[in-house]
């Protein structure tokens, strides 16, 4: 899934005119903690509530502050996985997007990411999850494949997880069955480590909840 396939809002942008205070009620309307600087389609860069916090006089325009703005972006025709990366790593509620000129496009909010993701991982078919954990080195997608499709069962999506200074991973599968007894056996008799498993209802609960959670965490 590439960025052009997402939702990409036209959503509201600052110019270096506009205060402080104008910032900050906007993304509080917004349900945003950062908002993009535009300049004639030129993205400036984003300005965050504890930047505006940190002035002295937050009436005043924004243009008259020292701003040390942070330019985080992707390109319409990158893939998803580098909006998760940037957004991980910037802790962002919104990235913009930009075209393959650099001319501004819009942004992807935290909250589309999230519905995104979910048509993404095929969470909306009917199945269940099995989560696997086991050595970085033990993994084998082939066997997995194998076992999950030798009990009449398809992978639907599959996703690893790594864990700092750790070599174990945890291999994330969503099966287009519910029924996944024999699926759970087989693994066992092959040694693997069943960390966790969901039934559909059980699965969207808990993604329920890790989107509440995201949403906390980034103060909307």
């Amino acid at each position: 899934m590439f960025v052009k396939e997402l939702n990409i809002k036209e959503f509201i942008t600052l110019k270096t005119s506009d205060t402080g205070l104008y910032a900050l009620d906007c993304m509080t309307e917004n349900k945003v903690s950062h908002l993009p600087i535009v300049n004639n389609e030129e993205l400036l860069g984003l300005i965050s509530e504890d930047d505006i916090h940190n002035f002295n006089q937050p009436q005043e325009a924004l243009g008259n502050h020292v701003l040390s703005l942070i330019k985080p972006y992707v390109l319409e025709n990158q893939h998803v996985y580098d909006v998760i990366k940037i957004f991980g790593e910037h802790k962002l509620t919104l990235l913009p997007v930009l075209d393959k000129t650099k001319k501004y496009l819009g942004v992807l909010t935290a909250s589309d990411l999230l519905y995104n993701l979910s048509k993404f991982a095929s969470y909306n078919e009917p199945g269940a999850i099995i989560i696997l954990e086991l050595n970085s080195n033990d993994y084998s997608l082939s066997e997995i494949s194998q076992i999950i499709e030798s009990n009449d069962a398809k992978v639907l999506s599959l996703y690893l997880t790594s864990f700092k200074d750790s070599t174990k991973i945890d291999v994330t599968i969503k099966i287009n069955k519910q029924d996944i007894s024999s699926i759970m056996q087989t693994f066992n008799r092959y040694d693997y480590k069943i960390k966790g498993t969901f039934t559909e209802d059980d699965f969207y609960d808990d993604l329920v909840d890790r989107y509440n959670s995201l949403m906390n965490y980034l103060n909307v």
